[in-house]
């Protein structure tokens, strides 16, 4: 095993301290337990928007943080969901009056942890709702999860419910906005690669030299079937015509595509991987009218990516556009 670190046990508190130290201007990072809040929270009259997650993914969810998106993360260990009293640490620290969402990727744990903390945060008189993500169409019921995995769509919600959130829209508002996006957004993901956990100091799975995983989870938990690798072509076709069939997604459709690096792939790469998309939905008539390319949900150094399609209506893409300020995803601001 190979990486920039120190000690594997101090993998996060230290990136922690990096962040604190990079962005101490618009976040505030606290310990004991770890959570990431934005530095102006709480904000009187606003939605507090609080996610969170296993270490590992990065930027989401910490750098996610920020006016335009959400008021606080959780991160857990590297791939391990953060604990309860994180979850309620952060919804105290955004609880402006006007409530906290919970937007909670699919895995059980996750789950879980923030159901058990938006109880306590109630029995504290806070109003909190909860939204799930599980957006994957890879698989059913994956080692991490009872249903469809969370992935792409959860930064779309993010950012789409954070300019809700911002223009001081109800907590009744902004949930349902955010089930509305988990709606209409659909992803599947592939790897080349497998990546180590810190921890582990091992590969989490193994691939051969020809081989790729097809319908990947960001913890390298297995997908659909696992074939030699080809060109990137059919490799699109292979991830977005499950896309496209699930919700379905049709003719005449205006869409926002994210094409979402996992970490080792380079953005040369992943640009054509966009273009092979375009060509795909161009065929069927449905209109890119926004995206997103890059590193986002990333899955440490593995080597590959996922596609993310939201369909856009007028209400979706004013939000999309809105400004936005956090450390991973600014604009506008």
């Amino acid at each position: 095993m190979k990486k920039l670190i120190n000690d594997p046990a101090d993998v996060v508190k230290e990136a922690l301290q990096g962040v604190a130290a990079a962005h101490g201007d618009r976040l505030k990072v606290l310990t004991d337990p770890n959570v990431i809040v934005r530095a102006d929270a709480p904000i009187e009259g606003k939605v507090g928007l609080v996610s969170g997650g296993g270490s590992g993914h990065e930027p989401m969810h910490g750098g996610f943080v920020g006016p335009g998106m959400l008021d606080a993360a959780c991160p857990g260990e590297v791939f391990t969901s953060p604990t309860p009293d994180q979850m309620l640490e952060a919804t105290k620290a955004v609880n402006g009056g006007a409530g906290v969402l919970h937007i909670v990727k699919n895995y059980t744990g996750d789950v879980l942890n923030f159901e058990m903390a938006a109880d306590l945060a109630r029995a504290e008189d806070i109003e909190v709702e909860a939204v799930v993500i599980d957006d994957d169409v890879a698989v059913q019921d994956s080692l991490y999860t009872a249903g469809r995995r969370g992935v792409g769509t959860t930064v779309l919600a993010e950012k789409i419910c954070g300019a809700a959130a911002e223009q001081r829209r109800s907590l009744t508002d902004v949930a349902d906005l955010c089930r509305k996006v988990n709606a209409n957004g659909r992803s599947m993901g592939m790897a080349l690669t497998s990546c180590t956990v810190p921890a582990a100091g091992k590969p989490t799975f193994e691939l051969g030299p020809n081989e790729m995983e097809i319908g990947i989870g960001i913890h390298g938990e297995p997908g659909r079937e696992r074939k030699e690798v080809v060109p990137v072509h059919e490799i699109v076709s292979m991830l977005a015509t499950p896309i496209v069939e699930d919700l379905p997604f049709g003719s005449g459709d205006k869409v926002l595509a994210f094409v979402n690096g996992m970490g080792g792939t380079p953005l040369i790469e992943l640009y054509i991987v966009y273009y092979e998309l375009h060509r795909f939905l161009s065929d069927r008539g449905i209109e890119i009218s926004r995206n997103l390319i890059g590193p986002y949900i990333t899955s440490l150094e593995m080597q590959g990516c996922s596609i993310t399609l939201l369909k856009l209506d007028d209400e979706l893409t004013a939000l999309w556009d809105a400004p936005v300020n956090t450390p991973g995803l600014r604009w506008g601001a």
